[in-house]
């Protein structure tokens, strides 16, 4: 018996399906990595933009046909869509065997205890806890990437009125802290050695205590966290997607200044530089605050890469308040940016408000904007040349008989390497010869080379 999995959107939702292929191997099923061959096809969607959620459906209306060549034959929705459509899927997609929305992952055992046996499977199953984790401190099947994903939060206590999370993952909880550090530890000692901790906001981590962590410290935030993720054997990176700028606090600054495994890249996204759009936005802090935080940062992680995030043409923005979204992105000097037109999404409280910026205006403070992040990003880039950096071995390509190594530097760079041939999850060290774009080209280093 084979499964096949389709995840569209974020980490999260990579995590996530993850999870329910971890549920799926305890049952016998093994992965395949061409659909037409699998029992079980799992399509995780993303709703957050209308085109994810669009594409994500679009794919499963395909599988029509694959559905009903057997009737054995299972295909799961699952994720952020099937949670708001979940009431509609059946009339629109009969194809559907079985329905896990994002807020009901944490119960795919026992969903699929209900539906496979009507499908003709009755496998036992290995024991997992709540979060997808089999009991003990090692995990029989790894997963294909170098980097460990671990979910250690779901759900979001804030209320941005653009943002359809809140509605489709429910309120924040949290894994409890011993779990999520022996599931990290297992990882990292099975070759994993970077660690990707994720959460809807990630820093809004809060367990109830007691919450030991190794050493008999409790575990009371998510400051703590980072420090006993980053002081586990075996663990040599650890990156968090994606942190609140309303909980970038004193305590958390420090953790990532002393626990030298935290790599120096921080995603904070901040959608506007208008205190009036962010107050509609619902974003709990002003723009003051932000580049107080920001600035506080660097200060305390020199050479800290940050990146970001945009909404423009958010109802109600005027040019002026775009002005200050453009100074926002040079007062910052990010590294980076990812840049959206706003666009309603059904069940948000923006979806209230008029969607009064033409999408003319949006498409062209979009350009202007995308102008100013990506230049400086080029020129961050282009900085770079001739340093010398510690690069985690992504994947290995060939291109006309030459090895293309693709990694990615600490600072979040990809960086693309010719040379010898490491395997993926191995590190080098390699200097920047060129930058294209923001893309980086280098060398391997010799052992004796200085940075």
């Amino acid at each position: 018996m084979k499964f096949y999995v389709e995840t569209f959107g974020c980490q999260m939702n990579v995590a996530d399906s993850q999870e329910m292929g971890r549920r799926l191997r305890g049952r016998g099923f093994s992965p395949t990595a061409v659909a037409a061959e699998a029992d079980v096809i799992l399509v995780n969607t993303c709703t957050v933009r209308q085109h994810a959620e669009h594409k994500a459906l679009s794919y499963l209306g395909r599988l029509a046909g694959w559905k009903t060549s057997s009737v054995k034959r299972c295909l799961i929705l699952a994720g952020c869509a099937a949670e708001r459509i979940k009431d509609t899927v059946q009339r629109r997609f009969p194809q559907v065997s079985v329905v896990v929305g994002a807020k009901s992952i944490a119960q795919f055992d026992e969903i699929l205890d209900a539906a496979l046996p009507d499908l003709g499977y009755d496998a036992p199953r290995e024991s997992l806890d709540a979060w997808g984790w089999m009991e003990g401190a090692d995990e029989a099947h790894p997963d294909d990437s170098v980097t460990a994903f671990v979910t250690l939060m779901r759900g979001c206590n804030f209320s941005c009125s653009y943002c359809i999370v809140p509605a489709v993952r429910g309120r924040e909880s949290y894994r409890p802290a011993a779990g999520l550090l022996a599931e990290v530890s297992a990882k990292a000692l099975r070759g994993q050695s970077e660690v990707l901790l994720l959460g809807q906001t990630v820093n809004s981590y809060r367990p109830a205590l007691p919450n030991p962590a190794p050493g008999g410290r409790d575990v009371a935030d998510f400051a703590d966290l980072l420090r006993a993720v980053g002081n586990l054997p075996g663990v040599r990176r650890v990156r968090f997607m994606s942190p609140h700028p309303f909980y970038v606090n004193d305590r958390f600054i420090a953790a990532l200044a002393e626990t030298p495994t935290i790599c120096p890249h921080l995603h904070l996204p901040v959608q506007s530089g208008s205190d009036a759009v962010l107050g509609r936005m619902r974003r709990n802090y002003s723009r003051g605050e932000y580049l107080a935080k920001a600035a506080a940062l660097r200060r305390a992680v020199p050479g800290m890469s940050l990146t970001t995030d945009f909404i423009v043409g958010f109802p109600g923005e005027t040019e002026a308040d775009f002005a200050e979204t453009l100074s926002l992105s040079r007062e910052a000097d990010f590294d980076g940016a990812y840049c959206f037109k706003y666009s309603p999404r059904p069940g948000t409280g923006a979806a209230a408000l008029p969607d009064d910026v033409s999408t003319e205006v949006k498409e062209e403070r979009l350009a202007r904007l995308l102008e100013e992040t990506e230049a400086r990003s080029r020129l961050k880039a282009q900085s770079l040349v001739g340093t010398v950096h510690e690069v985690l071995i992504e994947a290995v390509r060939t291109e006309g008989g030459i090895y293309r190594l693709e990694g990615r530097t600490a600072h979040n760079r990809k960086l693309f390497v010719e040379g010898a041939v490491p395997a993926p999850g191995t590190y080098i060290r390699a200097r920047v010869s060129a930058a294209d774009g923001k893309t980086l080209l280098g060398t391997p280093c010799e052992a004796a080379c200085l940075s």
